[in-house]
């Protein structure tokens, strides 16, 4: 479960590291908080440094230390219940960005990620990542 001031690791490619949680978007019970699949604000904390290559090219994203932007919850500490009575938590909360047609920024995600995702409608993640549990 993740609140307002929550940090979190940014497991995709899109240059982030670092962010910090700032608002949960569509919940309607929970009081406020994010569990796996939740949509949230996040302000990025921590950003890879941006090349004087990637910055001229058009394409190139560039996300950076500041930036406000949208993501989806895909780790958490608080253990998580599943409908067969299983308990299941990871050792970080993590998430990955994404934009506001919620499409991932990203091409790449990096670590584990939780099988709750496709049951809430990001199947896309959970297809994009290395592994799922």
């Amino acid at each position: 479960m993740l609140g307002l001031k929550a940090t979190m690791t940014i497991i995709d490619n899109s240059g982030a590291l670092l962010a910090e949680c700032v608002n949960v978007l569509k919940r309607k019970t929970g009081h406020g908080l994010a569990t796996v699949g939740d949509e949230i604000v996040v302000v990025v904390q921590k950003a890879r440094p941006v090349s004087a290559v990637a910055s001229q090219s058009a394409t190139a994203l560039k996300i950076r230390r500041g930036d406000v932007r949208r993501a989806v919850v895909v780790r958490t500490k608080k253990e998580v219940i599943r409908p067969d009575g299983r308990k299941i938590r990871f050792d970080d909360n993590a998430a990955v960005l994404i934009n506001n047609k919620k499409e991932l920024l990203a091409t790449r995600i990096n670590g584990v990620v939780s099988a709750d995702l496709r049951m809430k409608g990001w199947g896309k993640i959970a297809s994009v990542a290395p592994k799922v549990l």
